[in-house]
């Protein structure tokens, strides 16, 4: 049997889901030396440049991805380019979730100052979020988490590719009380 057409057809079936390489041994019955060396193969036949499609690592999964390089073909199969960019909002939840993650929306909210229920709902019916649980907080909250749809639309591997943010220059020993001022209130002229 060819393990190959096996292995190729097996990422076809999970299509954006992907497989994990255990996965993959226990499904296809061989060792995970056995699986590397089919991807390698697979992978390097996808490599030629007359195939349109290539096998990516994305969140945690082995999936079957399009060339990068042939983008603009693909974008003209979208009608409406808007509907997958998201908004300066939504951005800033998915960081807040990503770093924070388990975090409830009251949290979330109050990092932002704002009310982030809508985008919440937007993000969940994206699938870019979902309820991980409750939390032990009073009313018992949903906890959220990001999911491998994230990770697959924003390129990464795992949460440890995102980047690291340096908290300290956003707490400096210099950093001023937040209702201080740097003007000193001038003497009434009456006094």
């Amino acid at each position: 049997m060819n393990l190959k057409g096996v292995l190729e057809g097996i990422l076809f079936v999970v299509g954006d889901e992907g497989i994990t390489l255990n996965k993959l041994c226990e499904i296809m019955n061989i060792n995970l030396e056995e699986a590397k060396n089919l991807l390698k193969e697979l992978k390097s036949t996808y490599e030629n440049e007359e195939r349109g499609i290539r096998i990516s690592y994305l969140g945690d999964a082995f999936k079957l991805t399009t060339k990068q390089e042939h983008k603009e073909y693909y974008e003209k199969l979208v009608d409406d380019n808007d509907t997958n960019l998201l908004s300066s909002q939504a951005l800033e939840v998915l960081a807040i979730v990503a770093y924070n993650q388990p975090i409830t929306r009251v949290e979330i909210d109050e990092m932002r100052g704002v009310s982030s229920v809508h985008i919440i709902r937007k993000l969940l019916a994206k699938g870019l979020l979902k309820e991980s649980g409750k939390s032990t907080m009073p009313g018992r909250p949903n906890l959220y988490k990001t999911t491998s749809d994230f990770l697959d639309y924003f390129g990464l591997s795992s949460l440890n590719d995102l980047p690291v943010i340096d908290m300290s220059k956003y707490t400096s020993d210099n950093e001023k009380e937040l209702f201080s001022s740097i003007y000193k209130e001038e003497k009434n002229i009456d006094e």
